[in-house]
């Protein structure tokens, strides 16, 4: 069946992104809840246990604390307050911490460390799931129960000033409230005095029990400078200041008799090295928590903060205040916040905490694994022993036995209850999600068979004649693609009626499973089809898909994207990816220099060859020499002009040009470091951000601008040269307004601004420049052949300008070198290596595909979602505006393959000497080479679920590969069409 190669392609780029979604949702963990009842009601608390009598079930224990206040800090790293630091940072927390009546405490956050997902954390009490990331950016409204909904029922009144996602989060339960936008990271001044201006008035009235206060000022410093600022202090010092003002007034206010108050202290998620947050390492799950409350115990001495998970805040505080605990929490009680109140309401503030843990894994061991549900039982079992200690326990005490056995009786009671705890706690804790291991195989074999079927017809969808001939006839009227179907149908009955609803699959009507499994088994049947004309004697050539030669550098480039992606199945190598990276590209290095030394040395190249290659590209060569070989007004062919042959100066300018390659990839290795392991020591980015060497850093990032000019201005006309040029004076003087760099008659006293103006004077050249280059390509397509190629040449060209003055403006001022040897590896080694040694384009492609990949890490990222500097995404705004902010974050996060996916369309765009096989061929690889790490993620979550640093690893490279699988097969549609309009215009 012939198909156009449009059709075909559409219907396969269709069929993979359904594919690759089915894959997604059941990669995206489901988070564990219950399904008992909307919400925990005080009529639905257990009885207080008691053997041999009536059920106590009226009896709960008076609440602790009449008013809390929660001052909550974003990015308070548990260092920043505990420890020789926190002495200098916060002195009057510290005080109270060292001899104060408080509990101090180290919270460990549950990755995905960013806002939303922590503020659901802390007031339901359960693990949000990674897909909370992408609605940290909308934050709905929570109808999940949580402690806000039980205070208001309970009829407390609460008060509310700070970020705004607890407004999102809960619209209609405060009293009172002041939001502040959380994601415009450029203020950390005006964003906390928001909250604090309604401090002095708050604190005098009586007419509010629960107060919460949200300061981001702290989370956006370290956005914008990191975690060693000189503002951090000021600011930590600001939020102790606020801190004893609260603790003053609460003081105050004490009377006697009444229930005491509670101050709590606490972060949300900490801050990484580089001032991020979002994954799992120390830096970003350790949070400092300090409880302040007369009700405990003065301390005598420092102590060491105890250990314990951010989720038990949320049932300590809601056992504390009298209110039930949400049915979705896996936290266990604090024992050190309630140790002040008798042993019969510490007893059953732990059996309500036991009991609402017991229900919840009762709503969620479907199908749990054989370690998991041993662990469930042991843990319900501890429960239940403990539960009917405690009914023998109230029976003695409700006689009156006041001995010491009743004591020792009502310790050992405790431990059981705490053991029980600590037991389901940890079991719910392991589920942090269900993965629906069902539709993730189904999207995967779907996306895996497709990219077959894509690979086998991409050298005929290539050709000239732009058909595929795809067998679907035969497939469908074939004796196996019944069998395939009774046998998956077979495979979905069985797994259904095994797992039940836990499948998204097995919710699905049997008209759409039936669909599936017939697409499934006819895309198999075709796939096969079409392979077996591919054999030898298979009775097709598929178009000129046969009889390729493999070089050595063709071996090493197969085998090095290979062995990357089976490196992929340990997580080590899924940490330390840039150091695969770094080896693979100084192996490519070293073997393009074997290349360029035989063509020089060893091997004597048909001159008629020569000559081809040469008319094919003489009008480019001579402008690149132009510019690279030859002072002006003088020709570089003729040898009697001063200075030499040329083509000796091009021999050892090609043979310089991969050790210089060498230099700048291991300089810029230097400059950020990445990955797990390393990623604290200190690097030269740190030494040059430095305030003493400033005045290096802003020398360094002037000279870049300049060379960046220079190598980027030779294909563009007069008029993007001059906007690039007042562009890349913009984006010096923006990095000298907010204090990055300076500028020669700056005074060192001149206040730091927000560089609002400056960006923006460069975004009015970025667009010009784009408009210019699109204006190019628009007239290319209307202009005669003659004047076309050059039109379309200089439009693409002015586009990548564009792009990368834009890339310069949200580059950090000690990466701008990145950018520089970004542009200058490109310029040399399209000008001495890919074309002097005539690489088809799919080794072109491949070379860009790894150098792409290589300045993703020398830019300073990593896999962990951590290490993504939002602050990029706010350049030249003055309010958070979402759309732009997500553009800029992830243009500013993917510069570095983006470039060079770029540059790889402008160099294969200005080759007049490609063919559509050697096209083929190169989109052929690239297509294989883009999808096949999905699958090595696949294998890795199945083996690894339950490494908590999978969300902060897997899941955004996961996405990051899927997105590019389909750009890739996108590319490389975009060069075959392109390819195939050239040749049918060529045609008489």
């Amino acid at each position: 069946m012939k198909i156009r190669t449009s059709v075909f392609t559409s219907f396969i780029m269709m069929a993979q992104v359904l594919g690759i979604a089915l894959f997604l949702r059941g990669f995206f963990p489901v988070p564990v809840k219950s399904s008992v009842s909307a919400k925990n009601k005080l009529s639905d608390l257990p009885a207080e246990p008691l053997t041999g009598g009536p059920h106590n079930s009226s009896r709960l224990p008076d609440p602790l604390f009449k008013r809390v206040v929660i001052m909550l800090v974003d990015a308070l790293r548990e260092d920043f307050v505990f420890g020789p630091n926190g002495r200098g940072n916060m002195p009057y927390t510290s005080h109270l911490v060292e001899r104060g009546s408080t509990h101090s405490f180290v919270a460990k956050a549950r990755p995905p460390t960013v806002t939303m997902p922590r503020i659901k954390a802390l007031t339901t009490g359960s693990i949000p799931g990674f897909i909370d990331v992408v609605m940290n950016l909308n934050s709905p409204a929570l109808l999940e129960d949580n402690l806000l909904w039980q205070a208001q029922a309970a009829g407390k009144r609460m008060i509310f000033y700070g970020d705004d996602t607890w407004l999102r989060l809960f619209p209609k339960l405060f009293m009172e409230r002041d939001g502040t936008t959380s994601f415009f990271v450029s203020d950390y001044t005006e964003v906390d005095n928001n909250v604090t201006r309604h401090l002095d008035s708050t604190l005098k009235r009586d007419d509010w029990d629960v107060l919460i206060l949200h300061y981001l000022g702290l989370d956006h410093i370290g956005h914008v400078s990191g975690p060693r600022s000189p503002l951090v202090r000021p600011k930590l010092l600001e939020m102790d200041d606020v801190l004893k003002k609260i603790h003053g007034a609460l003081v105050s206010k004490e009377t006697e008799g009444a229930p005491p108050y509670l101050l709590v202290l606490c972060g949300d998620h900490g801050m990484s090295e580089t001032g991020s947050h979002g994954g799992s390492s120390e830096p970003e799950v350790n949070t400092a928590l300090v409880l302040v409350s007369p009700a405990f115990r003065r301390k005598v001495g420092m102590e060491t903060p105890s250990v314990v998970e951010q989720v038990d805040l949320h049932p300590t505080l809601a056992l504390a205040l009298g209110l039930p605990i949400s049915l979705n929490s896996v936290g266990r009680l604090i024992p050190a916040v309630v140790q002040e109140a008798p042993l019969r309401d510490r007893l059953r503030f732990l059996h309500l905490n036991g009991h609402q843990l017991s229900c919840l894994l009762g709503a969620n061991w479907s199908v749990p694994s054989y370690r998991e549900q041993t662990q469930i039982e042991v843990g319900v079992e501890q429960f239940r022993v403990a539960e009917k200690a405690h009914g023998g326990w109230m029976k003695l005490y409700l006689e009156g036995n006041t001995s010491e056995v009743l004591g020792n009786m009502g310790k050992k009671v405790l431990r059981q209850y705490l053991e029980a705890l600590a037991s389901m706690s940890s079991a719910l804790s392991r589920q942090l999600g269900k993965y629906d291991m069902y539709s993730m195989v189904a999207g995967m074999v779907i996306v895996f068979q497709l990219l077959l079927v894509l690979l086998l017809a991409m050298p005929e969808a290539l050709s000239g004649a732009a058909l595929v001939d795809v067998p679907v006839l035969q497939a469908l009227l074939s004796l196996p693609f019944y069998l395939l179907c009774l046998l998956l149908a077979s495979v979905h009955v069985l797994v259904c009626t095994s797992a039940g609803s836990a499948c998204y699959l097995c919710s699905l009507s049997w008209g759409l499973v039936f669909t599936a499994v017939a697409f499934a088994s006819a895309t198999f049947c075709v796939l096969v089809s079409m392979a077996t004309r591919r054999l030898p004697g298979g009775g097709g050539g598929g178009g000129g898909g046969s009889g390729w030669s493999l070089s050595e550098l063709d071996i090493l480039l197969l085998a090095g994207t290979v062995g990357h992606t089976l490196s992929l199945a340990a997580s080590s190598f899924v940490e330390e990816e840039h150091q695969t990276w770094y080896f693979l590209l100084n192996t490519l290095c070293l073997a393009v220099f074997q290349d360029v030394c035989r063509k020089y040395f060893r091997e004597q190249r048909r001159p008629g060859a020569i000559g081809e290659n040469r008319e094919h590209h003489e009008e480019e060569e001579e402008e690149e020499e132009r510019f690279f070989l030859s002072p002006k007004g003088r020709r570089p062919s003729d040898p009697s002009q001063p200075g030499g042959d040329p083509r000796s100066r091009e021999k050892w300018l090609a043979l310089a040009t991969p050790p210089l390659t060498l230099a700048c990839c291991r300089l810029l290795r230097t400059l950020n470091q990445t990955g797990v392991q390393w990623a604290h020591l200190p690097d030269m980015g740190h030494w040059l951000n430095s305030s003493e060497h400033r005045a290096v850093l802003s020398l360094l990032a002037a000279l870049s601008l300049v060379l960046v000019y220079f190598l980027i201005q030779r294909r563009c006309s007069w008029v993007s040269r001059i906007a690039l040029a007042l562009g890349l004076v913009g984006v010096y003087s923006y990095r000298a307004a907010v204090g990055n760099v300076w500028f020669p008659w700056q005074h060192g006293s001149q206040s730091v601004s927000k560089g609002t103006v400056e960006a923006r004077f460069v975004y009015v050249f970025v667009l010009g420049i784009l408009f210019s280059g699109s204006k190019d390509l628009l007239r290319s397509q209307i202009a005669a052949a003659a004047a076309a190629a050059p039109l379309k040449r200089r439009g693409l060209w002015e586009i990548y300008s564009g792009l990368v003055l834009l890339v310069a403006l949200l580059f950090r001022a000690h990466n701008l070198p990145v950018l520089c040897c970004c542009l200058l590896v490109q310029s040399l080694m399209a000008r001495f290596i890919w074309r002097k040694l005539h690489y088809d384009a799919a080794q072109t492609t491949i070379m860009h595909y790894w150098f792409g990949q290589a300045f993703f890490y020398f830019q300073g990222n990593s896999n962990n979602i951590g290490t993504v500097d939002v602050s990029v995404g706010f350049v030249g705004l003055e309010s958070y505006v979402e759309g732009p902010a997500i553009f800029l974050t992830a243009l500013g996060t993917y510069a570095g393959p983006l470039l060079w996916a770029c540059h790889l369309v402008c160099y294969l765009n200005s080759e007049s000497l490609r063919t559509p096989v050697a096209l083929g061929h190169g989109c052929y690889v690239l297509a294989l080479l883009r999808s096949v790490p999905v699958a090595a993620y696949v294998v890795l979550v199945t083996a690894l679920r339950y490494h908590l640093f999978i969300w902060s690893v897997f899941s955004p490279k996961l996405l990051y590969e899927a997105a590019h699988a389909l750009l890739a097969t996108v590319l490389c549609l975009f060069l075959g069409a392109m390819e195939t309009a050239q040749a049918d215009a060529a045609r008489p």
